[in-house]
């Protein structure tokens, strides 16, 4: 299969791991050694500067921390977006497009004025060789081009429905799914 490094995964209404029930993911990386990414659209109530201090001033609202996934909930990934024109950044690893992972250990000062915004995420989601082929496979997800603004939401909850109504025809109507079909 080839990268699907800069993509989206968005689950499928038959995936009911509530780790992923209903969740965007952006893969951050997608090698023969696995794949790794984290979820879009999970929003906390703890704000960034509350956890990285001055890292808080560069963080597109909602300026909070975001739940990555269910691997190493105590590690933190930064996706940053560069503005246009920006190339070659230190510290920034281009995902796709305008889109980067940051490094948290440098002084985020020296991106002010190259980024456009950051998003910070605790943990992350990963996938062991051939196990997310396997679930794709499976059913368990779609796989979308992203958008530069994907990651930066400013309304997380709704990305879901979102990236789905974009799509058209009869994945946009997966976007009513309700979250529980008993109830319907």
């Amino acid at each position: 299969m080839e990268s699907l490094t800069g993509r989206l995964l968005v689950a499928t209404p038959s995936l009911r791991d509530p780790n992923f029930e209903r969740t965007v993911v952006l893969l951050v990386a997608h090698e023969e050694g696995g794949a790794l990414g984290v979820v879009l659209n999970r929003a906390t109530e703890v704000p960034v500067s509350e956890v990285l201090g001055p890292w808080g001033t560069l963080a597109e609202e909602p300026a909070v921390v975001f739940e990555g996934g269910p691997v190493q909930p105590e590690a933190a990934i930064c996706l940053a977006r560069a503005r246009p024109g920006i190339e070659q950044l230190a510290g920034f690893n281009r995902v796709a497009g305008a889109v980067g992972t940051v490094d948290l250990s440098a002084d985020p000062d020296t991106l002010r004025e190259s980024v456009l915004g950051v998003r910070v995420f605790a943990g992350y989601a990963g996938w062991s060789p051939g196990q997310l082929e396997g679930e794709i496979e499976g059913g368990s997800w779609f796989v979308f081009d992203a958008l530069p603004g994907d990651a930066f939401a400013g309304r997380p909850d709704d990305l879901w429905p979102m990236v789905l109504r974009r799509q058209g025809g009869l994945l946009a109507a997966v976007a009513h799914y309700p979250t529980d079909p008993a109830l319907n």
